[in-house]
């Protein structure tokens, strides 16, 4: 799920300067895709304690947040 958000937040684009409405639909899908992320590392966490995992089940909700980090900051400006 939070793949999806940040994949709309990646491939959004600005038509032009006059086109302000990309910056709130990119931070707003990204902090969706954050947000899912963090319950995913929650889900993962819960599933390496009690599961007997290994901890590089981190890794994926971790680069998809700091995925979703990037696009917030480096969002298309007006």
């Amino acid at each position: 799920m939070g793949g999806f958000f940040i994949l709309n937040a990646l491939m959004a684009a600005s038509e032009g300067p006059w086109d302000v409405s990309v910056t709130d639909t990119v931070r707003l899908m990204a902090g969706l895709g954050l947000l899912t992320e963090v319950l995913a590392a929650a889900v993962t966490a819960a599933f390496v304690a009690l599961a007997g995992l290994r901890k590089w089940w981190f890794v994926i909700p971790a680069l998809l947040a700091m995925t979703a980090v990037a696009r917030m900051v480096f969002a298309p400006g007006t």
